[in-house]
This record gives C-alpha cells, structure tokens and sequence, in this order.
C-alpha cells in the first residue's frame, strides 16, 4: 500500500481542532513534532488514498491562517510492517471504491498538480529531453531500428504536458492549461524543426518498415492512442513509475511527429501528410482519453465555486476532443483507406 507523511504547521494555540481532524481521518499513526509560541508542528502516516480527504479538511478547517502549511513525502517503508485493513461485509461497496485496494484510490490531487505542473514547464532540461529525443527516433526510424526507437519512447518528453492538460480541463485550471498548451506546442514544433533539419539533410528512405508505419493511418491506431492516453493518466493517479507508462504514451505522440518532419524535410507532402494525420489523431485521442480517466478518477477541484469551472472546462474540452476525433476518423476512414 502506498503511503505518505504529511506534516503539518498551524497556529500553535490551535491544537485541539488538529487533534479532531486526525481522529476522525483514515490515519495510520501521527504524533508531534514540536511547538513554538506561534506554530505548531505535527506528523501523520497517512495511506496515499486517503490524503486528499484530510488535507481537505486542515485546509477548510485553518484557510487564511498565515502559520498553515502541508507538505506530503511519499514513504519508501515503515516498520513494523501495517496489516491491510479489513472491512466489514455490509460495509463493502459504500464508499465509492476509494478504499485501500479499491479501484478507486488514487493520489490526492495536490500531488497530481504539483507533478504535473512541473512536467508543464518549458525549461532547458524540457528542451533538451525533446531535442535529444527527436534524435534518437529519428535515427531509429532511418535505420527502421525498433530498439532505437524504444529508446526515443523512453524520454517521453511529450507525455507530461499532455497529461496536465487533461487535468487541467478537469480541474478547471486555466493556468496549468495554458502552460501545459505552451509547453506542448513548443516541444512538438522544436521536435518537429529538427526531424525536418534531419530528413533534408540526409536521405530518407519511405519504404523502410518503421518509417512507412507511421504513413499508414488505421482505426487500430485510434485504439492505441485511447489505451496510451488512458494508461498516462492512470500512472500518474496511481503514482506508478511515470517512464514505464510513458513508453507506451510515447508510441502514441513522438515516433509519427518525427516521422512527419522527416518526410517533409525530403519533400514528400503526401506521405509527410499522411503521418501529420496520425499525430493529429494521437494528440487527440491522448487528451480525450486523459480527461475521461481522470474524470472517471474521481479527480475534481475543493471548492464548489472550482467545480463549476471545472464542469464547464470539462465540457469544452471533451466537445472539441469528440469532434476532432469524429473529424479525423472520417478523414481515415475516406482519405487514407
């Protein structure tokens, strides 16, 4: 079972109303840390599950408070070792699978946010993860170099902007939204310059297996890109290694983008046009499916106010997936068959 350690700072004159929320909460153990004369400092054991619901409530309980602070730390191990909790037989089914164990649980959503916002960011390290990336496919795909490519798919750097998203749109997060679009235009379009830079520069083969895949547009591909869309999302909430999940994610996004610019840089519009369809395809296919598994997560903004914009978001967002998608598939279906 996943755990964390939440610490937790308040005003120390303002002990007794931390104390009820602990009781009440699904804590493994807690204990204190220490006081001064105006902050008080405590620790809890928390299974990653249930942190959402009581840093909910810390924060309901001490919002505006200037001393209020939470920080969560993912625990390795403890010992002794903790037992799985039972449960009772009619109890079974009433709490919306967010139980240990259950298909629900998840991470809460602070450390959704806070992962995948840094994912969103465009920096240096981004940059260069895509760049490097973007090399290494391309090798794999001249050369039809399937371990190659897999290596290309490990990077993943277009997975994390991808993923923020579709949280964005279901947290109603215009901010992480507009960062997460920025950074995932920015790596597709340095992505896309260097593939082009490449296939101008040295000859390209269309017929090689790997790289006359990604000009071939199926059903079976829009398949794909909902199963990567959905297993991104879900590594992410289950807290899973992101690079296993990601590989697979990567399958969906980067091989057909580097692909495209590569047959553009060769100057051959009908096929680059064909694997720019299968990008677009993917692109789409990854979101909407993001933003449906984290809706079927359960994952939602605390406030009330938050979840309106959020439904609102939402909408929007699974409307313009659809229609894209519905769009793409009669291109495929008619354009490309």
């Amino acid at each position: 079972m996943a755990l964390r350690l939440v610490e937790i700072r308040i005003p120390a004159g303002d002990t007794e109303g931390l104390h009820e929320l602990l009781a009440e909460a699904d804590v493994v153990d807690e204990w204190p840390v220490g006081s001064t004369d105006d902050v008080h400092t405590h620790r809890a054991l928390v299974r990653a599950e249930a942190v959402e619901a009581l840093t909910d409530a810390i924060t309901d309980r001490f919002q505006g408070d200037d001393a209020l602070r939470i920080v969560l730390l993912a625990v390795e191990a403890t010992l002794p070792r903790l037992e799985k909790p039972q449960k009772d037989d009619d109890e079974s089914g009433d709490d919306g699978g967010e139980a240990e164990g259950g298909v629900w649980s998840r991470v809460s959503r602070e450390e959704l946010h806070q992962e995948l916002e840094s994912a969103a960011r465009v920096d240096p390290v981004y940059l260069a993860g895509v760049a490097l990336s973007t090399i290494v496919a391309a090798v794999g795909l001249i050369r039809g170099d399937v371990a190659v490519i897999i290596g290309a798919m490990v990077i993943a750097p277009l997975l994390g902007p991808n993923v923020a998203l579709s949280l964005a749109a279901t947290l109603g997060d215009l901010d992480l939204g507009r960062r997460a679009l920025v950074a995932a235009v920015t790596g597709a379009a340095v992505a896309l310059a260097i593939a082009v830079a490449i296939g101008w520069l040295f000859p390209i083969d269309p017929t090689v297996a790997e790289l006359a895949a990604r000009t071939r547009v199926g059903l079976s591909d829009v398949v794909l890109a909902l199963a990567a869309g959905s297993a991104g999302a879900l590594a992410f909430t289950s807290g899973l290694p992101t690079a296993v999940i990601g590989v697979m994610v990567a399958v969906a996004l980067l091989p057909p983008l580097v692909a495209t610019g590569l047959l553009a840089g060769q100057g051959m519009a009908p096929e680059a046009l064909a694997a720019a369809t299968l990008v677009a395809t993917n692109v789409t296919c990854v979101n909407l499916a993001g933003v449906a598994t984290f809706l079927a997560r359960r994952v939602g903004p605390r406030e009330w106010w938050e979840a309106e914009r959020a439904r609102t978001t939402t909408r929007i967002a699974m409307g313009l997936w659809v229609t894209l998608l519905a769009a793409l598939v009669l291109l495929i279906l008619f354009a490309w068959n």
